[in-house]
């Protein structure tokens, strides 16, 4: 299947059954259904990723979805990707340097509550990343790409 179809198919078939919270099905990674109708992969509560590690295949999309009232980031550590991986951050930020002096600035690449921030993974390997704001209290998250 595509990237598309695959993701697509998990949330078509969770919003079917009316999912509230994590849910698993076989063969196919989490994924949550807000309350607000919205649908996504990793949910961000007031000082955690739900859930905190993700599997998903090379070419799905992840989707982050703010679900607390604390304004959020999404944001690669850069030593912690694939080396051949293109770096990832809310805001569109080229480099971690970037992204948390951006931050730090003018709360560059803030996630309010009820959006989302969105990343197909190219390349397989594992990726961690982190909430910026957070990041002292341990809001921290991986997506591990499988091939």
């Amino acid at each position: 299947m595509s990237r598309f179809t695959d993701a697509t198919s998990r949330r078509r078939v969770l919003g079917a059954l009316g999912a509230a919270g994590v849910s698993s099905l076989a063969g196919c990674t989490a994924l949550v259904t807000g309350g607000s109708g919205g649908e996504f992969d990793v949910g961000m509560t007031a000082a955690a990723f739900n859930p905190p590690q993700i599997t998903v295949q090379v070419g799905e999309e992840v989707v982050w979805h703010n679900t607390s009232a604390r304004g959020h980031t999404v944001t690669a550590y850069e030593n912690a990707i694939p080396d051949d991986a293109v770096y990832f951050a809310s805001g569109g930020f080229a480099s971690e340097s970037e992204a948390r002096d951006a931050w730090q600035d003018r709360l560059g690449g803030k996630i309010d509550s009820g959006e989302s921030y969105s990343h197909t993974f190219e390349v397989p390997g594992r990726y961690d990343y982190v909430c910026l704001p957070h990041e002292p209290g341990g809001m921290i998250g991986s997506v591990i790409v499988e091939e």
